[in-house]
């Protein structure tokens, strides 16, 4: 393969099945999907419910080391290991979530994989796929409009205008969205208020959508949502302004999880897209759950690093979904390990096998992590071209010292065939471990608030403790008078490092995580606490990805990756 091959230049050469074949590979009956074109299509509620009792297939999760801009490439190795394990003859089915217009206008990119291992129709997912995100963006903002329209027609409620905690929402980076005044312009124009937006994949309604089991449950979780206070600082929620009836109607089609394929046919089912590390970062329960009915082992992947995405995963996702995850995949590059060693971007082509040595301290963390949930592993490390055999070697080393488990991954070079190894020996662990599943979340949901964060900090971080602000020691007493503690925690927090500073890269030690502030997502189960200085708007970088991108006089899309 040539190096100057885009990724999308791979996807547009690919030679698609129709959707209607991978659905019946599945066992899925021609009336049991809805097409969206000829390779993407929804799956109906009936299929959802037919399947509901039958056993689950073994999941597998993938996570990574903190990311670097040197890349790890998480998503195309999930796709490759899905691609090789059907390879080896068995039913796989990736489940992947959907990208977000931020960082694929933005920086990040998408979401679809790279190479040789990539999900299908690559610009179709990475723009508007079925329309799933801007569903989630209305019925987000109609949620807002309601609120203030309620204050404007006479405000039986009482509610503060000051203490409006729901947000408006846009699949966009857009930094001048974060503080805005609204309602300007006189009486008809309602009543003038400071406001806010989110970025939707950080949306309340996002995590609502992605762990509901079903529509009574999506319903039930709309409702009791809490989206003001009234002057006597009472809670007001969506089924007091009386239109969660409304809401989940402007999602009825999005919630139906998404069916596509990889460049190799492997089925991939996308839906919902939350941010890991501004929200709890997993696809949606309902498309891991139908995806477990359906295959016999099932790949999926949680955002940014296993600090974030993989411990979100495994203390709420499966605690609310009562899932019960096989093993765990730690995606590394020497690239990124590398950079946590201390190299610049602009250097990581030279040989430096003592950078290596010291960045591995960021894999051995991430390690220790998964063991603490008592769950089996293998480190896939993700081969770059650039990477040097003395390195390679250096790796290889520091894994057999330490009696961590490894296997070399070429998926994005070659495709399924170039994760045989990973998933041979993933075939030998889910084997070996059968019969002794250990796995268990790290705190119990009637911990005190500060005693999850605390434990969070301490097992997955590595920090000393926390520091509460005096803000968030408030709010952490109005949340326990509310009733509203026994839930777990999600915290935002920088992606790129350990701690909350994202300039202390590597592992670092000897520090605090410091919670500024707390938000009660009470029609989500959890409670979100922000670390350091994250927020939940990002913006665009002084040269967006969109700069480069175009659609040609046939049609044809061009730049996208």
């Amino acid at each position: 393969m040539s190096n100057l091959v885009t990724d999308i230049e791979i996807a547009q050469q690919a030679k698609m099945k129709p959707i209607r074949e991978i659905a019946a590979e599945i066992g899925l009956a021609e009336n049991e999907i809805e097409c969206y074109g000829p390779y993407k299509a929804k799956l109906s509620n009936e299929a959802i419910r037919r399947l509901h009792n039958r056993s689950n297939g073994k999941l597998i999760l993938v996570t990574s080391i903190n990311p670097t801009p040197a890349g790890e490439g998480k998503s195309t190795v999930t796709i490759g290991l899905g691609d090789a394990i059907k390879q080896l003859g068995k039913k796989a089915i990736i489940a992947l979530r959907e990208p977000s217009l931020g960082p694929v206008m933005g920086l990040k990119g998408g979401a679809c994989g790279g190479g040789w291992s990539q999900v299908v129709p690559m610009e179709d997912i990475n723009l508007h796929f079925t329309g799933d995100l801007h569903a989630i963006t209305s019925a987000n903002n109609a949620l807002a409009s309601f609120i203030d329209n309620h204050i404007h027609q006479g405000n039986e409620l009482e509610i503060d205008p000051r203490k409006i905690i729901w947000k408006r929402a846009i699949d966009l980076n857009d930094r001048v969205l974060r503080d805005i005044v609204i309602g300007l312009g006189g009486e008809k124009n309602g009543v003038p208020r400071e406001d806010h937006f989110e970025i939707t994949a950080a949306s309340e309604m996002m995590a609502i959508f992605c762990l509901a089991k079903d529509f009574r449950d999506l319903k039930e979780r709309i409702a009791r949502t809490v989206v003001a206070f009234t002057v006597h600082n009472e809670p007001v929620t969506v089924q007091d302004l009386g239109v969660e009836g409304a809401l989940t109607l402007l999602l009825k089609d999005a919630f139906k999880p998404n069916l596509v394929q990889t460049l190799e046919h492997t089925p991939a089912i996308i839906h919902g897209g939350p941010f890991a590390n501004i929200a709890h970062g997993c696809n949606s329960l309902i498309a891991t759950k139908t995806a477990l009915k359906l295959a016999d082992y099932v790949i999926t992947e949680a955002g940014f690093g296993a600090d974030l995405g993989a411990e979100k995963f495994l203390d709420i996702k499966c605690r609310i979904g009562e899932l019960n995850p096989s093993a765990v995949v730690i995606v590394a590059t020497i690239r990124a390990l590398k950079m946590h060693g201390g190299v610049p971007l602009k250097e990581l082509n030279k040989e430096n096998s003592e950078a290596l040595i010291q960045g591995f301290a960021n894999l051995k963390k991430h390690v220790e992590t998964m063991e603490q949930f008592g769950l089996p592993y293998i480190v896939a490390l993700n081969r770059f071209t650039g990477d040097h055999s003395s390195e390679i070697a250096t790796f290889d080393k520091l894994c057999r010292e330490q009696n961590i488990p490894y296997a070399l991954t070429e998926v994005w070079e070659k495709g399924g065939r170039g994760g045989t190894e990973l998933a041979d020996k993933m075939m030998s662990l889910l084997s070996e471990n059968n019969n002794n599943q250990t796995f268990a979340p790290l705190y119990e949901v009637t911990d005190s608030i500060e005693q999850k964060l605390t434990t969070i900090a301490t097992k997955v971080y590595g920090a000393d403790g926390i520091k509460l602000s005096a803000k968030a020691k408030k709010q952490v007493q109005a949340i326990e008078d509310a009733g509203w503690a026994n839930v777990p925690v999600c915290i935002a927090k920088t992606q790129y490092s350990l701690s909350d500073d994202r300039t202390k890269i590597g592992r670092p030690d000897n520090f605090m995580i410091s919670i500024r502030e707390l938000k009660p997502s009470v029609g989500a189960g959890f409670i979100v606490a922000y670390a350091g200085d994250m927020l939940t708007m990002p913006g665009l970088p002084k040269r967006p990805a969109a700069m480069g991108m175009d659609l040609d006089e046939s049609g044809k899309v061009t730049g996208l990756f």
